[in-house]
């Protein structure tokens, strides 16, 4: 797991100066506005509302509930428009209790008013201990306060089709030059195959390539915050894969996760897929008659940098409005941190903890079956280790990515290049802070 203790400001500097920014785009304070931030045990049984994205999460839910019956919790999978649903329940005033939300989204949700402050809870601010540092930190936005648990991360890694490349001679790449030339030997051998896809409606994917290169599209210094989603950086991994794109190397017609992503795997149509740590589930569980076909190596790397990225990742967050707090510390603290409740998470919905107690799960220190008995995760475990510290996200991240997407899809239709899409990016993230009234400048 990522193990240094300045690991990423990411929302650490997103949210501190948000805590700042932001009290100037609403008027009601961040904690007051519920009742339970006194942190008070209920007198009687409670039920609890919890929303997630994370198959089968309901079984761990179950789990608790059969050992804590004065404390029900209710779950929801809302993985169909996760953030969405957040939003319309928030402006109801419906939210639930707590709710999953990734780190990258924080920021957008706190100028939402979306959280209350659990520090009033002293388990809560136990907690900290629990978990591999950087996640804390953006969870606690910069230290001022508890307003989620860190749940998972998301280490990138390259999960290759072994029996591919040993049938065309193709050693594995490790380096993104290395990995563009085989692409080209793959397809001239057969056309038919294509060494990945890229998919243009995901911007969290792509800005986890940015990350890799250390991509600095944020940074807040002078009570500004300064945008450089174009950046150099930003620009070498957009132009490499515009070539790729171009010379009909990688496809650009699939959607990560969905049925004909599976289907060209199926086929042998692909022979690679960039990802993340929590998608070692996804092939798994998809492709069983491809078990001990697939291996999971290192990212390939930009030269001799040995840096890697990060993919998604989530919290669970403690929702305005909720009038158990006492007890949604007691579930989310457990949920997050207790090794059976984690044994499942990693078992049933592939989730990387964030929890230090996380990396010594048994089914991490373990050969994979279906990865021929690999130890994956000590790629991923590397990986981590790797990730470049110096990474943010803004304030409006959410409709900066929109931004990103559709350029991005106009770019892979032939209308546009990538670097228009770093552009459109760029320009978006200007004008949603300046629509917030919050300070924000071009450059570093």
């Amino acid at each position: 797991m990522r193990n240094t203790a300045s690991r990423v400001r990411l929302a650490a500097v997103a949210a501190a100066a948000s805590i700042v920014l932001l009290a100037g785009c609403s008027s009601s304070d961040h904690s007051s506005s519920s009742a339970a931030a006194s942190c008070e045990p209920a007198k009687g049984k409670v039920t609890l509302q919890y929303w997630n994205t994370v198959p089968d999460m309901d079984k761990v839910v179950a789990l608790w509930n059969k050992q804590n019956p004065d404390i029900q919790v209710q779950t929801k999978n809302i993985s169909n428009d996760q953030y969405g649903t957040i939003s319309n329940a928030l402006k109801a005033g419906k939210a639930p209790d707590l709710a999953q939300v990734g780190y990258d989204e924080l920021p957008n949700l706190r100028t939402q008013n979306a959280f209350v402050d659990a520090s009033a809870c002293s388990a809560a601010t136990a907690a900290q201990s629990k978990f591999v540092p950087w996640t804390w930190s953006q969870a606690s936005f910069g230290g001022t306060g508890v307003f989620a648990f860190p749940q998972d991360t998301g280490p990138m890694a390259l999960y290759v089709r072994s029996d591919i490349f040993q049938q065309h001679g193709l050693a594995i790449p490790k380096t993104w030059d290395e990995y563009a030339t085989d692409a080209q030997k793959l397809h001239a051998a057969d056309p038919s195959l294509d060494m990945t896809f890229f998919d243009p409606n995901n911007a969290e994917w792509f800005n986890g390539l940015l990350w890799q290169n250390s991509a600095q599209m944020y940074s807040y210094s002078g009570g500004k915050w300064h945008v450089s989603v174009e950046s150099d950086q930003s620009k070498q991994v957009a132009d490499y894969w515009q070539k790729l794109i171009d010379a009909k190397l990688v496809r650009t017609d699939l959607a990560n996760g969905s049925t004909q992503m599976y289907a060209a795997y199926q086929k042998n149509q692909i022979a690679s897929y960039v990802g993340a740590a929590w998608g070692y589930s996804m092939f798994r569980d998809n492709l069983p008659s491809q078990a001990g076909k697939w291996s999971i190596v290192p990212m390939p790397t930009w030269g001799t940098s040995a840096a890697s990225g990060d993919w998604g990742g989530s919290t669970v967050a403690f929702m305005k409005g909720s009038k158990h707090l006492y007890e949604s510390v007691k579930f989310n603290t457990w949920l997050n941190t207790d090794p059976q409740a984690l044994a499942l998470e990693n078992k049933l919905g592939g989730l990387y903890s964030a929890a230090t107690a996380g990396t010594r799960l048994p089914s991490l220190t373990q050969g994979v079956p279906y990865y021929n008995n690999e130890k994956i995760f000590d790629v991923f475990a590397e990986s981590s280790k790797n990730i470049d510290t110096d990474f943010a996200w803004g304030p409006t991240q959410k409709t900066v990515n929109l931004s990103l997407q559709d350029a991005m899809a106009k770019a892979a239709a032939g209308h546009g290049t990538l670097d228009d899409a770093l552009k459109a990016a760029q320009a978006s993230a200007l004008k949603s802070m300046k629509d917030l009234a919050i300070p924000a400048q071009a450059g570093k």
